[in-house]
């Protein structure tokens, strides 16, 4: 993950006053020139000697991936990334173009952003040899960062440049090297060129990167180039494309000098903390802590499962759209019936299912069975998180309860007022709450409800809820859902 530029330096807002404009003043204040790779090199290293964070958001990677991208940065090579999907791939590359310094000089006008001190292209030039001194202009590191996502559809024009037919119809001749339209890696010069899903690259395009990997020349319609593209090159693939639709050619990849292999989280608290982390945005919902923990261990089932295709991963994406859903539903139980508090439950998880099916592709021989693998899964992962965080001790008055004959109600459409109420007298709710809901950090976007009784009313309903489903799962109570369209269910001995 990149940390968003400030808002007075982002794309398109002017370079802050005092900098330099012409090439006199950029050498009088005594401006250095670095080639984008020692750019990198000693803004990492600086980062690594003052303890900040190197790569902002990434999560789960601090012992494993990034250290070896920090290795092939300061060895000043070009890397490919190769992982499932929704490992964190490309924001991983987009953190590294953060690390570029936050405003460079170029040569104003230039199309392929030369440096004032190392003009290179064919404009520059010409400009040069006839006494003529461009002024200075800044790039911030956002526009120095470009990004492609590789379709098989994809042309050398697209990527290296082609002639530019409205030159020639100026009168230029072919031989004038200035009728060439550049393709997105020479204006990349300067900068960080991220090639996401590489192999989906027809080979003969794969074999016009190479000499941008090794001699960093580019040949254009037979014009050859001789320009010092000055670029780091970033591409991500898939470790073993299950879709076929090609492979990267054995010379390109020999040129990449360091291949990185990223990862699903390790450990079920990095799994949380990336659900944490990407569920932005839950809308005005709240969602509790077990009810995280539920999707995270869910995930990582799916991803372990036989009768999900190994090789095509899991993404994050699938978390992120449980909780986004669960959220949802909560959202809409409350406007329905006029919670003030609008707050996740399990139950409404369920809701999530035919959502994910979309998102994992399943082994052969599983056709027509996805809802069901995924619903049993959801159900593990929920009596995991039961028998984790709701000890036998705290269960006693609820199970006391029922054991009298008691009977309760849950479900989507069940207001938390109506929940708790169904439980009887059943003392201190707010004690099983702070059971369930132990560890809990917001969601990134998740704004904190007010505190008070309507919030306190909500986690208690959750945490409710939570013991009615593990109850039911450990096979100590029963559940009848006599109307599903109304999406509440009776549970009882």
């Amino acid at each position: 993950m990149h940390t968003s530029p400030p808002p007075s330096a982002h794309v398109g807002s002017p370079p802050p006053d005092g900098l330099p404009r012409t090439l006199g003043e950029l050498r009088a204040a005594g401006h250095r020139w670095r080639s984008v790779k020692d750019e990198l090199r000693e803004n990492l290293l600086e980062r690594l000697r003052s303890g900040r964070d190197r790569f902002p958001g990434m999560v789960g990677f601090d012992a494993t991936v990034l250290p070896q991208v920090e290795r092939a940065l300061l060895a000043r090579q070009d890397v490919v990334l190769l992982g499932e999907r929704g490992q964190g791939k490309s924001r991983l590359i987009r953190a590294v173009g953060a690390l570029l310094d936050e405003w460079t000089p170029v040569v104003e006008g230039c199309p392929i952003s030369d440096h004032p001190y190392a003009p290179h292209c064919p404009r520059c030039r010409r400009l040069d040899a006839a006494g003529e001194t461009p002024p200075v202009g800044w790039l911030h590191r956002s526009q120095r960062y470009r990004e492609k996502t590789a379709t098989p559809d994809t042309g050398v024009a697209d990527l290296i440049g082609d002639i530019d037919p409205a030159r020639l119809a100026e009168g230029r001749s072919l031989d004038d090297p200035e009728v060439v339209h550049y393709g997105l890696v020479p204006r990349a010069n300067r900068g960080v060129l991220a090639l996401n899903e590489l192999p989906d690259l027809a080979a003969r395009v794969q074999v016009a990167l190479l000499g941008v990997l090794e001699e960093r020349e580019l040949q254009v319609r037979g014009h050859v180039l001789r320009l010092p593209v000055d670029v780091t090159v970033l591409a991500s693939a898939n470790p073993e494309d299950y879709t076929d639709r090609g492979r990267i050619i054995t010379p390109l990849k020999d040129r990449f000098g360091a291949e990185v292999r990223t990862h699903y989280p390790e450990a079920l608290e990095d799994e949380v903390a990336l659900v944490r982390q990407e569920a932005a945005d839950p809308g005005g919902a709240l969602v509790p802590a077990h009810v995280v923990e539920v999707v995270a261990r869910f995930t990582r089932m799916v991803r372990a499962s036989p009768a999900v295709e190994a090789r095509s991963g899991v993404s994050a994406r699938f978390a992120i759209a449980a909780v986004r859903t669960a959220a949802a539903s909560a959202e809409r139980r409350a406007a329905l019936t006029g919670e003030k508090c609008p707050t996740a439950r399990v139950c409404d998880l369920q809701a999530a299912v035919p959502v994910l099916r979309g998102k994992v592709e399943f082994a052969p021989g599983e056709e027509g069975q996805e809802t069901e693998v995924l619903g049993h899964l959801l159900r593990r992962a929920t009596a995991e998180v039961f028998r984790g965080r709701l000890p036998e001790t705290a269960l006693e008055p609820l199970t006391a309860m029922f054991a009298a004959g008691g009977e309760a109600v849950s479900g989507a459409a069940v207001p938390s007022a109506e929940l708790l109420g169904s439980l009887g007298p059943l003392p201190d709710p707010a004690s099983l709450a702070a059971l369930a809901d132990a560890g809990r950090e917001p969601l990134a976007g998740e704004e904190a409800p007010a505190e008070g009784a309507d919030r306190a009313e909500g986690l208690a309903a959750a945490a409710a809820d939570l013991a009615l489903e593990g109850l039911y799962l450990t096979r100590r109570l029963s559940k009848e859902t006599a109307d599903p369209a109304r999406e509440r269910s009776a549970y009882r001995t």
